[in-house]
């Protein structure tokens, strides 16, 4: 009995803790143990959904009493085991964590997890379509929404990106409706003019986003020679063909590291969009009506000027500067020139047109400026844009289908296009395992005509230049001449100068295009660590051209007809095995392995007849000489295999590594495969250590990636160029290389993200640094090779920058709330080296009429070279002292860089009870534009500066001439002011013709006002809304033309810093209406 109360009392409290801790007692060598008894678990199994939008949520982690057990799969489904009664929580970043006690087994769970009320972090599309945590990632991206891209919704959706990205640069031509987009991240990695692009994925597929020249490679064409001396026509590409009302959300990947997995196309970065799919609806199909009404004018007009009429200082006998038109008692024709340096429109009177008789005035009539003659000539343009989705979804199944058309005359009279585009979305969970994803979208596009670009006589750029004070536009209007319909047209003081109405409805431009996409995604869980996506995806564009040139044109006297079919195909075939799981309490590993076949052709076939046997009939087979074809088929095909590592540590630190290996056709065996990694890392600053108050959240992230880029295809051998003439070639005039290396880019990148003040402010600041090797340059030769350039690998070219988003929510109220945001950038790019092969310090890379693209050890791509001023050591223009004329260079110079300095954007949102205010500016500071209108219009005295000098005649140069001793002395020597604008501002003067192109812009503006939702259930819809908008409203610029936004379009390409007889910039004010069944 020594032993019982000892054993008596340790039973008891055993059987306590057994009752409360469940352990079991155990008896070992005459000692108690106390062992954890083994808990009877039960099985959970369902789905996590956002309660907001009803989609599945991957990758949330499930944590049974404090114990991870589980993550959901890619569908957002689950099964796990926990002990029976255990609280078991459900959290994912961006969203509110989500707890419960489960006493028996589930299997049909439906857990719903609501947005978090901060943004510390939210979900975003990374490559290959891969859903993250934001503030996992170890790069830079940015994220917008459906909202920030149809609030004041623009004919090409990606224009409603400027200023709402920092680093994010879109370049466009001011070439029409379509307006063509080049969209650059972080500067320009290549000095190949074409190959700065993002990449565009949409649903995880690449989009074709080529575009095909019209036939024309310089948008600089006056005085050209040739058969076909037309201008570039911007038919648009399939960028803008995507709807805007489809898109859900688009992400911006904007260094290697977070483009690697995409391999050499996305070298410059890319733009994941992701569009909208079917949601859960109470009344079980949800309908949505969006209508777009908008009217269009011009934004910013030239200063002309309109107080002296046309004329070359013309003195009659009497020494007073008079008018003819034709022959007359007054004196000589002066109605032929183009030029305005007549007579003072100041109540005189002389021989001028008759419109009725197309011949000189019988009598003298008044003299007076129409001050209205060209900007009478553009139209107030309109755009209607209607769309009806229908959507919805049960657990299994959800389904999308919309149809959106658009009807847009632009502000050019006869020129606008229609677009119809038809979509479906749909998803189906066909098993517990396999489900599958299916995208179609069709879209066709028509235009009867669309305005043609550049300088030369076929542009209405060349007209608006030509066009004099005296000259009324309705002179015009008849377009033929009274009995000589489709032969002879009335332009009555030039053979050079086209009627602007035959420019617009006789030389038309007319598209037919059709677009199909689709992808079909199966995804396979074989449990909740191991899935498998298979996805295969279709991208076909089909544009069929025409070009008309009626009889009686200056290029084409006797008539032009061309027919252009371009076919666009691209196939992508991917797939990726993934394994998620907790390695342990503390760590999460994702890994993924993955393979990409891609096939991309485009076939153009070309038809031309060369002058009309019957006026105004197009058709090949009315070829006044035998007409003429040729055809051309570009292929490339790009193999690759890819990986990708995930580790996490305490949802603190994490880490990535990637890479890939692609095998390319354009490249020469030996150097066609090339391998390029990534490494990137986040750090959970405000987790990791404990920071002031006033920091709700920090991060800090840091990358390096490399990635590579091929050359386009047919440079590795021996090709003979196509040629118009049945049975016959052309040889190639550039040599070709059969040892071309990929181009390489090696960035580093480090940034941090802080908020602050309860998440009231936040911060991104974003640093990196780009490297890239191997530049595919055309280099010249020496003629008695046969050749005339040759390609070579040569280069080093950086790109260094930082990045700024701020943030904040500066009143936040129950009735009343303002949010803002601020983006800034600075890229600097520099060329380090060139090759020592080239046997020169420069190359030409791009040109522009008079303006040249060099690089240059040290210098920057962009770098704008021409003429410019000669002048002494004090900066002062030097001029003759005998003509008083400018002294003119003996070389060509450095004028100045076509990119700013910085851009920036500003954006705010104003939202009191129903009502919703927004507004946009953004802007940039430096940079330089040139002037072809500037050039033009200044030689022939059509601008308001040219007013200097009128009333003497005479201008004197402001600067210095060179005295005998080598001294300088005032210039005093006067010119005749049409030789002194004909001579200070030639075309090949690119310095005095080129203008800073800062500008700061009202980009948009809109009000909104939003139903009450008790108004909403009385009338049974589910939401509706009804708002004004404005679109480029303001502009604070000292570019003396339209808008320094612009640039010229050489062909398919677009080359920034110049201006080539622009056309005019759309202002907008329009109305939305949204409602929701």
């Amino acid at each position: 009995m020594k032993h019982f109360k000892p054993y008596f009392f340790t039973s008891l409290l055993v059987a306590g803790l057994s009752v409360t801790n469940q352990v079991s007692l155990a008896k070992l060598n005459n000692h108690i143990h106390l062992t954890e008894a083994p808990q009877e678990e039960i099985a959970l199994a369902g789905l996590v959904k956002s309660a907001e939008t009803g989609e599945t949520i991957p990758s949330v982690s499930i944590i049974a009493d404090g114990k991870a057990v589980g993550v959901t799969d890619v569908n957002g489904k689950f099964q796990v085991k926990v002990p029976r009664g255990a609280e078991v929580r459900f959290q994912y970043m961006g969203y509110q964590p989500y707890s419960t006690r489960f006493t028996e087994d589930n299997q049909s769970l439906l857990i719903s997890l609501g947005s978090a009320s901060t943004d510390l972090s939210e979900v975003v599309v990374t490559a290959l379509g891969i859903k993250r945590d934001e503030k996992a990632l170890g790069y830079s991206v940015s994220k917008l929404d459906n909202k920030d891209l149809t609030e004041a919704m623009p004919n090409n959706w990606s224009e409603a990106l400027k200023g709402k990205v920092a680093g994010l640069n879109i370049t466009q031509a001011s070439s029409g409706p379509l307006n063509t987009s080049r969209i650059n991240l972080r500067g320009n990695l290549s000095l190949d003019p074409a190959k700065n692009q993002a990449l565009i994925v949409v649903d995880g597929i690449p989009m074709i986003n080529g575009n095909i020249s019209s036939g024309v490679d310089q948008a600089y064409g006056a005085g050209a020679s040739g058969a076909d001396k037309d201008i570039p026509i911007d038919f648009g590409n399939g960028l803008g063909d995507i709807n805007p009302d489809d898109i859900e959300s688009i992400t911006v990947l904007k260094g290697a590291a977070a483009t690697a997995l995409y391999g050499s196309r996305a070298g410059n970065g890319a733009l994941i969009i992701t569009t909208k799919s079917g949601a859960k609806h109470e009344g079980g199909i949800g309908i949505t009506i969006n209508s777009n009404t908008s009217i269009s004018d011009v934004l910013r007009w030239p200063d002309y000027q309109y107080e002296y009429g046309q004329g070359v200082q013309n003195r009659n006998a009497a020494g007073e500067l008079y008018y003819s038109y034709d022959l007359s008692e007054d004196g000589a024709n002066t109605g032929s020139t183009s030029s305005a340096f007549g007579p003072k429109f100041d109540g005189q009177s002389y021989f001028q047109y008759d419109p009725a008789t197309g011949a000189q005035s019988a009598t003298r009539v008044p003299w007076v400026p129409y001050k209205d003659n060209i900007k009478s000539f553009w139209r107030t343009g309109t755009n209607f844009t209607n769309s009806v989705a229908l959507d919805g979804a049960t657990d299994r199944f959800s389904a999308r289908a919309s149809i959106t058309h658009t009807k847009n005359k632009w502000i050019m009279p006869n020129t606008g296009f229609d677009r119809l585009v038809a979509s479906l979305n749909t998803s189906a969970q066909l098993t517990e395992k396999l489900k599958l994803n299916a995208k179609l979208s069709f879209t066709n596009k028509n235009s009867d005509n669309l305005p043609g670009t550049g300088y030369n006589n076929q542009s209405i750029g060349y007209f608006m230049i030509f066009q004099n004070p005296n000259v009324d536009l309705d002179w015009y209007r008849p377009i033929w001449k009274p009995g000589m319909e489709n032969i002879e047209q009335i332009h009555p003081f030039s053979s050079f100068i086209e009627n602007p109405f035959l420019i617009a409805y006789e030389m038309t431009n007319s598209l037919r295009s059709t677009n199909l996409e689709g992808n079909l995604q199966g995804i396979y869980s074989f449990n909740s660590k191991w899935e498998l996506m298979l996805r295969s995806g279709l991208n076909m564009r089909q544009d069929q051209r025409e070009q008309r040139r009626p009889y009686n044109t200056a290029n084409f006297p006797q008539g032009y007809y061309k027919q252009q079919d371009v076919f666009f195909k691209e196939t992508n075939t991917d797939g990726l095995l993934t394994y998620r799981d907790k390695l342990s309490e503390d760590f999460s590993f994702t890994g993924s392995v993955g393979a990409n076949f891609m096939h991309n052709q485009i076939r153009t076939s070309n038809g031309v007849a060369r002058g009309l046997m019957v006026p105004g009939i197009y058709k090949l087979s009315n070829a006044l000489t035998q007409a003429v074809a040729e055809n051309q088929t570009v292929e490339r095909k790009t193999h690759s295999v890819y990986g990708l590592i995930n580790i996490g540590w305490k949802d603190k630190i994490f880490l990535d590594v990637t890479g890939r290996n692609d095998w390319s056709s354009t490249l020469p065996d030996g150097n066609n495969s090339y391998f390029y990694p990534s490494v990137s890392s986040s750090y959970v600053l405000s987790d990791l250590f404990e920071l002031p108050e006033l920091i709700s959240f920090a991060k800090a992230r840091l990358s390096w990636a490399q990635v590579g880029t091929d050359t386009d295809p047919y440079r590795t051998r021996s090709y003979f160029e196509t040629s118009p003439f049945p049975g016959s070639a052309g040889a190639p005039a550039i040599l070709f290389n059969d040892d071309l290396k990929p181009e390489i880019s090696t960035s580093w990148e480090g940034g941090v993200n802080f908020m602050l003040f309860n998440n009231r402010i936040n911060a991104d600041v974003n640093l990196y640094t780009n490297n890239t090797v191997n530049q595919v340059l055309r280099v010249p030769l020496d003629v008695t090779t046969g050749y005339q350039e040759r390609f070579i690998n040569a280069g080093k070219i950086q790109n260094q920058g930082v990045e700024i988003l701020l943030s904040g929510k500066p009143i936040v109220s129950k009735d009343f709330n303002w949010n803002t945001t601020i983006t800034w950038a600075k890229n600097v790019n520099k060329i380090l080296t060139l090759s020592e092969d080239m046997g020169v310090d420069q190359q030409l890379y791009a040109e522009s009429g008079t303006v040249y693209f060099y690089a240059t050890k040290g210098g920057s791509i962009g770098d704008l070279y021409g003429y410019g001023l000669v002048r002494n050591e004090a900066g002062q223009v030097v001029f003759d002292a005998k003509t008083g004329l400018a002294l003119r260079p003996t070389d060509i110079e450095k004028i100045g860089n076509a990119y700013p300095l910085w851009r920036g954007g500003f954006q705010n949102e104003f939202s009191y009870k129903n009502w919703r205010l927004s507004i946009s500016i953004d802007g940039q500071y430096g940079g330089i534009v040139y002037s072809q209108s500037h050039h033009k219009m200044t030689e022939q005295g059509k601008l308001g500066h040219t007013l200097l000098g009128r009333e003497t005649g005479t201008v004197v140069g402001d600067g210095v001439v060179q005295n005998a001793d080598g001294s300088y002395s005032p210039n005093t020597t006067p010119v005749a002011i049409n030789t002194w604008y004909a001579d200070y501002y030639r075309r090949a003067n690119v310095e005095t013709n080129s203008f800073d192109a800062s500008y700061v812009k009202l980009r948009e503006a809109r009000i909104e006002y939003a139903l009450p939702k008790e108004l909403c259930k009385k009338l049974r819809v589910g939401g509706a809304s009804i708002a004004v908008f404005g679109r480029d409203l303001a502009i604070i610029s000292k570019f003396p033309i339209f808008d320094p936004e612009t640039a010229a379009l050489n062909g398919a390409t677009i080359i920034p810093g110049v201006e080539m007889g622009q056309m005019p910039t759309p202002r907008t004010w329009g109305m939305n209406l949204n409602v929701k069944f």
